[in-house]
């Protein structure tokens, strides 16, 4: 595979992760008031709350995150230029996941994210896993 489709791959990844640790905190508030039970699967909760705590991690520490650095990577492997001689799907979703804001201000961004998500777990409770006896 070549290094400007698998720059597309890692990008549109990263916004499927980003999108789902975004997504989950509406879907699980609105799932509680219509009675879905997966928005209280323990496991899945759990994940989506350590996937926020990676993001908040790496920016509290100043660490780019890898999904970041690798796309770079491939795109400098593959001569590409930000915005350019990417296919449709690798631009978009790279002008949707990349913004300009001062790093400062996503750390507190990630920061009050992950304390949203610690707020759904007390609103929504996720249902304890069953121990195998």
């Amino acid at each position: 595979m070549s290094p400007a489709l698998l720059a597309d791959v890692v990008v549109v990844l990263h916004l499927a992760y980003v999108a789902f640790v975004v997504l989950m905190v509406p879907l699980v508030l609105i799932g509680r008031l219509a009675g879905w039970s997966w928005v209280r699967n323990f496991w899945l909760r759990l994940v989506h709350l350590l996937m926020m705590a990676v993001v908040a991690t790496e920016a509290v520490c100043g660490v780019e995150c890898p999904l970041t650095t690798w796309e770079r990577d491939l795109k400098r492997e593959a001569g590409i230029v930000y915005g350019e001689d990417r296919s449709f799907v690798g631009r978009w979703a790279e002008e949707i996941l990349f913004v300009e804001v001062d790093e400062g201000a996503m750390t507190v961004i990630y920061l009050l994210f992950t304390l949203l998500i610690v707020a759904t777990l007390v609103l929504v409770p996720p249902r304890r896993p069953r121990v195998a006896t």
